[in-house]
């Protein structure tokens, strides 16, 4: 176990993608997704989904800063969604799909903001960044079911045409950030 452990909790569409992207990530301990931001205390996916409860899909990331930074899992993040849509990541539409950073101290809530305004002085996207930035929350873990489900089941239909080309840009894009099998 590594001498420090560190969270960071991302909301960036489909909390499936985010998980299966980040656990592939050197100094990536666990990735787990959870529902955060909202109003009803363990919400279930079917209240989530209804978007009525106010949550986000997002994953929790618990890393070893000696290993990889915050600001590299920012990188990762912004290259891994479409942070420029409103309530929205392609075919998934819903306030629980938005993009969001819930930072975990004033440093993280920094950090977020010096790489959005990086992001938006380069025009890597070409709109602007719609990234919410919010305090801590609680994580209401996701349902068993949602565990790992990329890893678990790579040949559904959603993996194999949304989950697994995000993980196909993710690994060549940071290639060299990549866990050592």
């Amino acid at each position: 176990m590594p001498a420090q452990v560190e969270t960071a909790v991302f909301g960036g569409g489909c909390f499936w993608c985010i998980e299966a992207v980040f656990q592939q990530i050197e100094g990536v301990l666990r990735a787990d997704s959870g529902y955060a931001g909202g109003h009803v205390d363990r919400p279930t996916y079917e209240q989530v989904c209804d978007g009525d409860t106010g949550h986000i899909e997002v994953v929790t990331v618990s890393y070893d800063p000696a290993s990889v930074t915050y600001h590299e899992l920012l990188e990762i993040f912004f290259a891994s969604h479409d942070p420029t849509t409103v309530d929205r990541q392609g075919n998934d539409v819903g306030p629980q799909y938005r993009s969001a950073i819930f930072w975990q101290s004033p440093a993280q809530e920094e950090a977020a903001r010096e790489v959005i305004a990086d992001l938006e002085a380069r025009q890597v996207f070409g709109a602007p960044i719609v990234t919410q930035l919010l305090p801590p929350a609680t994580v209401w873990p996701a349902e068993d079911y949602h565990r790992d489900y990329f890893l678990r089941n790579p040949g559904q239909g959603y993996c194999a045409f949304v989950v697994a080309p995000k993980v196909a840009k993710m690994r060549k894009n940071f290639a060299h950030k990549l866990k050592q099998s």
